[in-house]
């Protein structure tokens, strides 16, 4: 269970800069890459949507940096409700939310409800090497419609929640130190998913959200 409600909640025991911090910038693809549980909450999961996003998506993380006890600052997707992360959200026809599980297997599993999107993206890793597990009966379905990557304009996105023996290879080790390091792998799995992605690019409105500008 989450220590917070929502985002005011958490806002009220812990301090921006010190306990947790938030990165974005926003590009013209239509596409945002999301890691909601960045930094040591999910060790990792920033890194690897970053290196997805690179220069052609949005990306938005929120990173904790607590020296431990990360684990407080999770909001799950159906309530995570950062301002930002919301304006993000809104500026996007499609969302990828990145996420890490504790499984010890290098694996993917693939969430969210943009079907035809998940099988192009899985069809990719599979051909990368890399193994991806379609998730729509699991415990990791991604399929609430209050889900953040499912609030988008598409109103249906992808959630990925990648394996702790996967993230233990993208990078030399999952220390803060050790993400700074990325493998081979975390290349060639970011590349994967970007050639996944590359058809469903779409120009955005002419707006920009408040907060963005």
């Amino acid at each position: 269970m989450d220590s917070y409600r929502h985002f005011e909640h958490l806002k009220e025991f812990e301090k921006e800069g010190v306990d947790y911090r938030i990165r974005w910038r926003v590009e013209d693809s239509g596409i945002a890459i999301l890691s909601i549980h960045g930094g040591d909450i999910e060790p990792g999961t920033s890194e690897i949507a970053d290196a997805i996003a690179g220069s052609d998506h949005t990306f938005y993380t929120f990173e904790g940096m607590k020296r431990a006890g990360n684990r407080a600052l999770h909001l799950t997707s159906t309530v995570f409700n950062e301002p930002i992360g919301l304006e993000i959200v809104c500026l996007s026809e499609i969302i990828l939310s990145i996420h890490g599980c504790h499984e010890t297997e290098a694996l993917v599993y693939l969430g969210g409800m943009d079907l035809e999107l998940r099988e192009h993206i899985r069809q990719h890793l599979a051909g990368a090497g890399f193994d991806a597990v379609d998730n729509c009966g699991s415990k990791y379905p991604g399929r609430d419609p209050a889900n953040i990557c499912n609030i988008c304009g598409r109103g249906m996105g992808i959630q990925l929640e990648i394996s702790r023996g996967l993230r233990a290879q993208l990078f030399k080790d999952l220390t803060p130190r050790g993400r700074s390091f990325p493998t081979e792998g975390l290349i060639r799995f970011a590349r994967a998913i970007q050639d996944a992605l590359e058809p469903f690019k779409l120009p955005v409105p002419a707006f920009v959200c408040e907060g963005l500008d």
